[in-house]
């Protein structure tokens, strides 16, 4: 099974290259973050015409989630609270950041981490209470699920080999030590960082600034993630990053992440 996570930047202006790409790849699950639409106005006939079942989050202008698959998902549920309840989530999901469902035996979480703006302000203190709140929400979900993927727009770089030039932007947003420990304390609930299994070396990159030639000078972050539980990392045969669709005119910022999962294994039985 392949898993593509893309934050697509406006699933109205992307939707040519979002079919486009899907034609050319294939992949059994599409996770898109930033779509920008509410639910009624969402374009999903050419996905239906593709072959793709469609489940939506969205909101006008901002955030929005989206799950394409092939075959029908079961269990779709839209952010916290469904676990939580709606008094510990109280205003986090009013903004569209998280929809799950599951397809055989794997659950996907896909998910859409607020950006921050800029440390210490109030956008990134909400950006830390939204992942402390998505981290009690994965440790109940993953006694639930083994088999867990979650992936998506984390707006963190994991470490320094996730930033083109990390000595410039020590301590700034999407990589300030706060993220990172925020980011690492729901690793350590059972994942493990897919793209990481098959490739160590920095110099990969997910995102590009739109500014400054930032893409042509490979001036990036790897802020696009797949985390996947052990039993499920176990099964995972490769993940890639596309930066084909980066190239193209009017692009996303952000290029698709692909993870491919085999068969059950021996662990699974």
């Amino acid at each position: 099974m392949k898993i593509a996570t893309w934050n697509v930047n406006s699933i109205r202006s992307r939707l040519d290259r979002a079919i486009a790409w899907l034609q050319a790849n294939p992949v059994d699950v599409l996770c898109l973050q930033e779509t920008k639409v509410i639910d009624r106005d969402f374009p999903q006939q050419p996905f239906l015409d593709i072959g793709y079942n469609c489940y939506i989050s969205g909101q006008k202008s901002y955030n929005g989630v989206a799950i394409f698959s092939r075959l029908p998902m079961t269990d779709i549920n839209i952010g916290f609270t469904p676990i939580l309840g709606a008094e510990t989530v109280g205003e986090f999901d009013e903004q569209k950041r998280l929809i799950t469902g599951i397809i055989g035996d794997i659950q996907i979480i896909n998910i859409y981490v607020p950006n921050g703006a800029e440390v210490d302000s109030e956008k990134y203190n909400y950006k830390l209470n939204w992942l402390k709140l998505l981290q009690e929400y994965l440790k109940i979900i993953i006694d639930k699920s083994p088999n867990l993927c979650v992936c998506g727009d984390f707006n963190i770089a994991p470490d320094d080999r996730d930033i083109y030039n990390p000595k410039a932007f020590k301590n700034q947003i999407m990589a300030s030590p706060a993220e990172r420990e925020a980011l690492q304390a729901i690793v350590e609930l059972g994942f493990n960082d897919a793209f990481r299994k098959f490739t160590l070396e920095s110099g990969y990159f997910s995102w590009w600034d739109y500014r400054s030639g930032g893409f042509p000078q490979n001036r990036g972050w790897r802020i696009d993630h797949h985390y996947l539980s052990l039993s499920l990392s176990d099964r995972a045969t490769s993940c890639i990053i596309d930066k084909t669709p980066r190239s193209l005119p009017k692009p996303s910022d952000h290029a698709p992440v692909i993870v491919e999962i085999g068969n059950m294994s021996y662990k699974d039985l």
